[in-house]
Order: C-alpha cells, then structure tokens, then sequence
C-alpha cells in the first residue's frame, strides 16, 4: 500500500476544479454545495474559493467554521477508478483585497463581473485538518 504525502495529495486536488463544500446550517442540518477552486489548492492543506458575503454558505461559516470537502478525480483512461479525497477543516473569511488579488484567475469572472472589486465578495479559507483519500485500492489518511 502506497502512501501520498500532503504534496501528492495538493497536486490531485489541484486538478479536480470542482468540490463540494459542506458546512452546517443553523438546524444543525449539512448543507453543500459545490464550489470551483480554480486550482488553487497550496501544499499546507489550505483551499481557497470565492463566495459572496450575502450567502446562507458565509452565515454558516460565521456561525461555526468546521467544514469539509469532497473532491472526487475522474476515471483513468484505462478505466481505473477515480481519486476520492475527503477534507476535514476549519474555514476563515477573507474580505482584503490584497489577498483576493494573490488568489485570483481570470476564469472566477464568470460569476464574479467585476472581479476582485466585486462588491459583496469574500475569500473563504480551508484550513485542513484531516485528509482521506482512497485511489484505486490504496487509502490513506493525513492528520495535520
């Protein structure tokens, strides 16, 4: 059984754009949804991903920051199956410009017009804490 390191892991998730960002609502309930991180994903375990500050998402975060993440790869051309990697984290709100301009792509202009000036917009941080992942018949964990 072969083990990823944290970096291994950053490069998988950094080519999966889509993950699924799962908070808990005010019931108490698990909301997701799925959020682009636009291959922003640094080797500490941090990912990164725009959001508008009026979004039930940021009242979630504001009202208890555990969060996770599912990123699942695609299937190999071969047919193998896919990397499933599930994230454990604590998220943080970023509202400085400075900052949104260091985790900017081009391609956040589809839902964000006016780009890092778009009003009401804000940087939501995952801090992981935990990382499990499965690919093919290998499974691992990283506790950070």
């Amino acid at each position: 059984m072969s083990q990823l390191t944290l970096a291994d892991l950053s490069d998988k998730m950094r080519d999966i754009d889509f993950a699924m960002l799962s908070t808990h609502a005010e019931g108490g309930e698990i909301a997701g949804r799925p959020m682009s991180n636009n291959g922003d994903v640094a080797y500490e375990g941090d990912s990164f991903f725009f959001s508008y500050e009026d979004t039930r998402t940021v009242d979630d975060i504001k009202r208890d920051p555990k969060v996770s993440l599912a990123f699942q790869g695609s299937k190999s051309l071969l047919g193998k199956p896919p990397i499933f990697i599930a994230v454990e984290g604590r998220a943080e709100l970023i509202r400085d410009r400075g900052t949104f301009e260091r985790h900017w792509t081009k391609d956040l202009e589809i839902w964000f017009k006016d780009g890092v000036d778009t009003p009401g917009l804000v940087l939501i941080k995952v801090h992981a804490t935990r990382i499990h992942y499965w690919h093919g018949m290998d499974e691992g964990e990283i506790k950070l």
